[in-house]
């Protein structure tokens, strides 16, 4: 009988413990419900490059609305975007903002891409300093229930110096082991493109090159670096964006532009250990 009476007393405890979750979960629920609809930057950060000649350019940065009422909603939703106190970007001199708000609307699910132009007339690089833009939504208004969400968005602004740095080399290349043997291979015809503001690609890497059997044939052959006047760095990135194998610069390149001769170090990691490489190219 005590033993019915105690599994009794144990039943009635935990349902009431269960009605009591349910109805403080219902509650978080309905407030859920109530509160504000958020207009925002996507993002918290962005990066602006262009190089330094004069020339205005426009980038796009994408703004958006979210809720829990967001999708019901009909209205249209205008932003307000300001510049943040904490900016080191300078307004005409390094930016400009030609319309500070922004029409959010049903028809395009209130996504929108707000306007921001980088100047370039008078910047002298290389820059000590990125200057960094720092936007916020100031005000959101034109329906019930829609306010900004405070947060900012930080825009590093990049300036490059004009570079010309495309186009067919002379190679040659050295190869360290991981045991310290040295290889240096006979040179051999490449070709350098374009892939970006500053961002080139070449068409070998390390020792997988014509005059040691030719490329891996998989992937996208070759490796990318930067030049920022003159500097030339090779980025963190995988063997022909296929293979699991790191390749990343070991120390900072050059480019010499009197003698069309660039030099670039970087190496390779592999399962027995790291091989390094140095690489001149001469221009043809």
């Amino acid at each position: 009988m005590r033993k019915f009476i105690y599994k009794a007393m144990i039943l009635i405890l935990s349902v009431g413990i269960f009605n009591s979750c349910l109805v403080e979960t219902d509650s978080v629920l309905d407030l859920n419900e109530q509160g504000p609809n958020l207009a925002s930057f996507e993002q918290s950060r962005a990066v602006f490059a262009a190089i330094a000649d004069g020339v205005e350019n426009e980038f796009e940065l994408k703004v958006k609305l979210i809720g829990p009422t967001s999708k019901e909603m009909t209205a249209p939703v205008t932003m307000t975007v300001g510049v943040d106190p904490t900016s080191t970007a300078v307004e005409g001199t390094h930016f400009r903002i030609d319309n500070p708000t922004i029409t959010l609307t049903a028809d395009n699910n209130y996504l929108g891409l707000f306007k921001v132009t980088m100047l370039t007339e008078g910047i002298e690089t290389p820059l000590d300093v990125a200057p960094v833009l720092v936007l916020k939504v100031a005000s959101a208004t034109g329906a019930d229930n829609v306010v900004n969400n405070g947060k900012t968005i930080s825009i590093t602004m990049n300036y490059a110096c004009p570079s010309f740095l495309e186009g067919t080399y002379t190679t040659t290349v050295t190869r360290t082991n991981y045991d310290g043997a040295v290889t240096t291979y006979p040179s051999f015809t490449e070709e350098i493109r374009k892939t970006g503001i500053g961002e080139y690609r070449t068409s070998y890497t390390g020792h997988y090159i014509p005059t040691n059997g030719g490329g891996l044939g998989v992937g996208t052959e070759g490796y990318t670096f930067q030049d920022v006047c003159g500097v030339l760095t090779v980025p963190e990135q995988t063997l022909n964006d296929y293979y699991s194998n790191v390749v990343v610069g070991t120390d900072f390149g050059s480019a010499d532009e009197a003698t069309g001769t660039l030099v670039l170090k970087y190496q390779i990691s592999f399962a027995a250990g790291i091989r390094t490489y140095e690489v001149k190219y001469v221009k043809q």
